[in-house]
């Protein structure tokens, strides 16, 4: 009888969902974590004790241990902070742009093209993303400056997507806005890893996406739940918009005073960062 009590409940169904998503989330890390947890460094083989608490309170030491490590880069956290912010708007684009598609362009009075969009703009933003690895740029130096720039652009998009009328300028910048995020998401990703052992990719990237979930969590419950504002379309892609805004306000910001007062550091920081790689 209990059991049929917790199942009626939507509670338990919802957090299973949540569990589900998560781990599909991170599934794509899944390579990265045997290499991690079997590291010569670990030695985890060598616990054999029979209730395991021992082998499992060294395994969540030596991740606390190599989480401060790997955070311990300034410019890692920097580029970790841009990932989980971004992200996390650009899941709540995604998740709900069909909604602002249909009302600047309801379907019955128009042959809709969103699946050919979402087609496109996965192209275009693989092309994207493929184009950077061959350019020639000091990212450890421009890298905030860039994100924050190309975050305004997107924060751009968003806005004109939001107040336009026109559902192939809609379109347009919906496009726009995806590529520049996967330009920026594969220069983050490249950023980090190149200051990172391989075994600890799956632990940095984890918990980056996991900082992602959680504000799109926030956001999701404050902005569009019911319980919360309960917004309509409209205010919420503005506020998506505004919160681009905020993130290219920010890392500019932050890009100047770096260029501007550190001018002859970046050198000297990149090799203390290659020499002391988690």
């Amino acid at each position: 009888m209990d059991s049929l009590i917790i199942t009626d409940n939507w509670r338990y169904p919802t957090t299973l969902l949540c569990i589900y998503g998560f781990f599909s989330t991170v599934k794509p890390l899944e390579p990265f974590l045997i290499p991690y947890l079997t590291g010569p460094d670990k030695n985890l083989t060598n616990l054999e004790e029979p209730d395991g608490t021992q082998s499992y309170g060294q395994v969540l030491l030596q991740l606390w241990r190599d989480f401060r490590c790997c955070y311990s880069s300034r410019q890692l956290v920097y580029w970790s902070v841009w990932w989980a912010m971004a992200t996390c708007g650009y899941n709540q684009t995604v998740n709900y742009v069909q909604v602002l598609w249909e009302h600047v362009q309801p379907a019955q009075n128009f042959s809709i093209y969103n699946g050919g969009v979402e087609a496109a703009s996965t192209l275009l933003s693989a092309a994207t993303a493929y184009g950077i690895g061959f350019t020639e740029v000091r990212w450890e130096q421009w890298g905030e400056l860039a994100l924050g720039g190309f975050s305004g652009l997107g924060a751009a998009s968003l806005f004109i997507m939001t107040f336009t009328g026109n559902i192939w300028v809609c379109y347009s910048g919906y496009v726009v806005f995806k590529c520049l995020y996967m330009l920026l998401i594969t220069i983050a990703m490249y950023q980090i890893a190149a200051d990172l052992s391989m075994e600890r990719y799956a632990l940095v990237f984890g918990a980056n996406n996991f900082g992602a979930l959680a504000l799109q969590t926030i956001i999701t419950s404050v902005v569009v739940d019911s319980r919360g504002l309960g917004l309509a379309i409209i205010p919420q892609f503005t506020i998506y918009a505004s919160y681009f805004s905020v993130i290219a306000v920010v890392f500019t910001l932050r890009g100047l005073y770096s260029i501007w007062r550190y001018p002859l550091a970046f050198q000297s920081n990149s090799s203390v960062l290659t020499n002391s790689v988690c």
